[in-house]
């Protein structure tokens, strides 16, 4: 591991990285090159066609294509990090969780695993080497959030607790959310940093999505973004409201892949 790496590499169940796989990868390349402002460059050969997307040459997200022969959902995957994905995989499965590819190498880039929590959202681990993840948090187009949205909070969050060392907190959502305590809610926690979150909607998860991690990227302007995304081809989920930190937005791109919108700085 060089040791720029090593400086940029998050700690062990932190969210590091956001990738989508899609079935155009050209017309989502442009989507997300005029909403975010994305250049990319190749990423890992193992996995075809795939790119990484850069913000002043800095790498924060990644977009492969799927095999012509593939009909996957089109979804964003959040990976957490971790000092040894053979050992994390191992605790997926002893937790009731499964893992469907890996572990495998990533073309000198780090070493991973795709698998799903117990109720089924998929999620991704990584473990660095030539890549540690995301390099620029925070400005506009960069992933700054990542939120499970699921049945409820009970059993997975003792499963992230288990395999990833998060202690998980009862209360309001940091980010994305417009706050309060009425509902089931957990900030996932390492050393009293909050670092994702689990939101518990019971019934009223998405019979057509199930249980799913979301990806929140930061915009300068919510109400902006999300009249983009409309003209770009994408949909607008959740009109922008106030949250915590700002107007979010959900929405999704041209492929039905779910995505949110949040303005980092409340007007």
């Amino acid at each position: 591991m060089t040791d720029a790496v090593q400086d940029t590499r998050r700690p062990p169940g932190t969210p590091c990285w956001s990738s989508l796989m899609v079935h155009a990868l050209g017309t989502a390349e442009a989507f997300y090159g005029e909403l975010f402002g994305w250049e990319y460059e190749p990423g890992p050969a193992p996995f075809g066609p795939y790119v990484r997307a850069l913000l002043d040459g800095r790498e924060v997200a990644g977009i492969g294509e799927m095999p012509p022969d593939r009909d996957l959902p089109v979804a964003w995957t959040t990976y957490f990090a971790t000092d040894d994905v053979d050992a994390a995989a191992e605790a997926v499965r002893s937790c009731g969780g499964t893992v469907a590819v890996g572990p495998l190498d990533a073309g000198g880039a780090g070493r991973l695993v795709i698998c799903s929590d117990p109720l089924g959202a998929v999620l991704g681990i990584w473990q660095a080497d030539g890549s540690a993840g995301t390099q620029l948090p925070g400005p506009h187009g960069t992933p700054v959030w990542a939120e499970l949205v699921t049945q409820d909070t009970s059993t997975v969050g003792k499963f992230y607790a288990h395999v990833f060392g998060h202690v998980a907190e009862h209360g309001t959502a940091p980010v994305g959310l417009a706050g309060g305590t009425d509902f089931d809610y957990l900030t996932l926690r390492l050393e009293g940093r909050p670092v994702a979150a689990v939101h518990g909607v019971g019934r009223s998860l998405p019979h057509d999505r199930g249980p799913h991690w979301m990806t929140y990227f930061a915009v300068d302007d919510a109400d902006a973004a999300a009249a983009q995304v409309r003209r770009l081809g994408g949909t607008v989920v959740q009109p922008p409201r106030e949250g915590l930190t700002g107007r979010v937005a959900t929405v999704t791109d041209p492929e039905g892949a779910l995505l949110a919108l949040v303005e980092r700085t409340p007007r």
